[in-house]
């Protein structure tokens, strides 16, 4: 018979029942200093856009995302997307999943962790798990939060692509929950090069610089054209696919192929990932 306090009887160590488990390390990641900050600049940034649109003199016409952006909410949660799509959810996955593992052997945490005892692949997977929610969390609450803003700043109108399509909100808010799901599938690859480097060293700020820098180059890469077709192979060469569930008619071949190479990226570095942390050296 084994008591609660993680030992037996007759004073034997036994082995925690549910060690590390999801429901504590969500609880520790979202009390972090870090994570509330980067929610708080998540959630500022709406409010950030509608500020510099009062400076501006133009009144919302034109033919561009940022153009019609202050012609409804719709059209504001949209450009919203756009403007962070690209730079500040890539940041936000990098630093969930880069910081994971490093944030851990800086604190002089990880080697106490793994002999407490939590297994390798246990403690990597719950750093995985909460990095991947952590990520379609701060995606999904941008895409409400900047409804929301949109509408009190600038009406209820309907979306209305630059083309000139229209699509109203019965239309229109199944296609931006499958826009939405496409960025978070998109942003998977960035997690799994974040934690895959992440493993690779112990600087948290290496591993989430790391990550950031690969999609930089990528992007740098990306628009040379010489390579042709291989710049579909690149890392978030399809990074605007989530565009094309809002055409008139969706666009499944990009978003299809966007989706299948953000999931090989994404397993084949946590597949490293996890083959490296178990033969690292943390102990020393």
């Amino acid at each position: 018979m084994t008591g609660s306090t993680g030992s037996t009887v007759s004073g034997e160590p036994r082995l925690v029942s549910r060690p590390l488990s999801w429901r504590a390390e969500t609880r520790r990641q979202l009390g972090r200093r870090r994570t509330l900050w980067s929610f708080g600049l998540l959630l500022a940034l709406p409010l950030v856009l509608v500020a510099a649109f009062s400076l501006g003199d133009g009144n919302g016409g034109g033919g561009t995302f940022i153009d019609l952006a202050r012609s409804g909410s719709a059209n504001f949660a949209v450009f919203t997307m756009f403007a962070a799509s690209d730079f500040l959810l890539v940041i936000l996955a990098a630093l969930f999943a880069g910081d994971a593992v490093p944030s851990e052997a800086s604190w002089s945490s990880l080697r106490y962790l793994l002999v407490a005892p939590v297994s390798r692949a246990r403690l990597l997977a719950s750093k995985l798990v909460i990095a991947v929610g952590s990520t379609a969390l701060a995606t999904v609450l941008l895409a409400g939060w900047a409804l929301l803003v949109g509408g009190v700043f600038y009406g209820w109108a309907a979306y209305t692509s630059p083309g000139g399509t229209a699509l109203d909100w019965a239309d229109f808010l199944p296609r931006f929950g499958l826009a939405v799901g496409v960025v978070v599938l998109t942003m998977l690859q960035v997690v799994g090069i974040a934690l895959l480097i992440g493993t690779l060293n112990d600087a948290p700020l290496g591993a989430v610089g790391g990550a950031v820098l690969v999609t930089i180059v990528a992007s740098i890469l990306d628009s040379i054209d010489d390579l042709g077709d291989l710049r579909h192979a690149l890392p978030m060469h399809y990074s605007r696919a989530w565009i094309r569930a809002l055409s008139p008619d969706v666009a499944w071949t990009d978003i299809h192929r966007g989706a299948l190479w953000s999931l090989i990226y994404f397993v084949l570095s946590v597949a490293i990932a996890f083959w490296w942390f178990r033969r690292k050296d943390v102990l020393s």
